[in-house]
């Protein structure tokens, strides 16, 4: 007996091609789905030059099943489809037929391999697609395969800003309007941030990030962004740090017998105290981190969810002048994931603004080429059953 194919989209060494491959085939504990939407990510686009740098650094940190450069690979991390089967083992969550997005991650025995970067875990360029029951989650009624795709992309945004710790009153920064500052955008209005200041060269970015509720858009070119504040930060330069100590120095000395130290312990012990504001560095170019250190204000909190993919360096002193906190974010988990389809579900986050194309299968490649442009495309998905091959 033959075994079923499918259409997918191959990319080997660079080049991306329709081909006819065997169909996958779901294991225990997995599910079949029909493709109904996928995504294009801009770490889809650095995989396919640059794949054997992710690779390696994959293998550094114990992951050693990264595709490299010379493997036929179908990418696609951003999934939404139809349950077509089930594997041995499975509870049958879902009806046949049921809209479902998944976690791009399978699970063979106790080996984790990540789907659409490993030739394990082929992607969702494709008719079909293999998930993990347990990483699958029912799209609610009303929400259409084009809008709950995005919950991958947007997840990483959320995790981003509840790594972040911000606080409603606190300014937030972010540098770089691309997907993923798209979402960190959106998700931190979700999350009620009263003021949200985004910077990016491209005017199609900014009129987006307007789009996602950004309060402030700058084009850097014109104006500091750490300028376009509505009022001027509180520790904006090292003497208003020093001279907040003073002042709260001579508060407390003017209360008599005061032990005035059990203050500073107290609000040590909750976390209060002067803090900066919050910028999400979203671009992932070598120089942005110095420069967000040189010009963010004091205290600030720095939190890098770009991918860059080259050797970076950054000034430690300047960081350690301004006490700022720097700290890196990928991914999500399981509970963001699940939260940010019902925020896309029940409107408090609006999908609209990031969907700019479709392709088909047949289109995938000149989309590659057309996300090189930030004036026309920010997010394009490919609908397997869809003959579009422009955008």
């Amino acid at each position: 007996m033959s075994q079923a194919t499918m259409n997918a989209v191959v990319c080997h060494r660079g080049e991306l091609s329709v081909r006819e491959v065997p169909a996958p085939r779901p294991g225990p504990g997995q599910v079949l789905l029909n493709v109904a939407r996928a995504g294009i990510c801009g770490s889809d686009l650095h995989l396919r030059v640059h794949a054997d740098h992710l690779a390696d650094l994959a293998d550094g940190v114990g992951y050693p099943d990264a595709a490299r450069y010379d493997d036929e690979l179908i990418f696609g991390h951003e999934i939404c489809g139809e349950v077509a089967d089930y594997g041995p083992g499975t509870e049958k969550r879902w009806d046949k037929g049921a809209l479902v997005v998944a976690m791009p991650m399978i699970r063979n025995g106790r080996t984790p391999q990540l789907t659409g970067s490993s030739t394990h875990a082929s992607g969702a360029y494709a008719d079909q697609i293999v998930v993990q029951e347990s990483m699958t989650f029912p799209v609610p009624d009303g929400l259409p395969a084009q809008h709950a795709v995005l919950t991958e992309p947007t997840a990483v945004g959320w995790h981003a800003v509840r790594r972040s710790r911000i606080g409603k009153k606190q300014v937030a920064y972010v540098i770089g309007c691309g997907p993923v500052g798209l979402a960190v955008i959106a998700t931190l209005k979700a999350a009620g941030v009263r003021t949200v200041i985004a910077s990016d060269f491209s005017p199609r970015r900014r009129q987006l990030a307007a789009q996602c509720g950004a309060d402030v858009v700058v084009d850097p070119r014109v104006q500091d962004p750490f300028e376009a504040a509505p009022e001027p930060p509180k520790l904006g330069s090292v003497p208003a740090y020093l001279n907040l100590g003073f002042d709260t120095m001579e508060k407390l000395r003017k209360v008599p017998n005061l032990p005035w130290w059990l203050a500073f312990r107290a609000m040590h012990a909750i976390g209060a105290g002067p803090s900066g504001p919050v910028v999400f560095e979203c671009v992932g170019v070598p120089g942005m981190i110095q420069s967000i250190l040189a010009d963010a204000p004091m205290m600030t909190k720095l939190i890098v969810a770009g991918g860059c993919l080259e050797p970076d360096t950054f000034e430690p002193m300047m960081g350690i002048i301004k006490e700022a906190d720097v700290l890196f974010s990928t991914g999500y988990t399981p509970g963001e994931y699940r939260d940010t389809l019902h925020m896309l579900a029940d409107g408090t986050v609006d999908p609209a603004p990031f969907v700019t194309g479709t392709v088909g299968l047949g289109g995938v490649a000149t989309a590659f080429d057309a996300l090189g442009n930030p004036e026309k495309h920010a997010k394009i998905l490919i609908d397997p059953r869809s003959a579009a091959v422009t955008p």
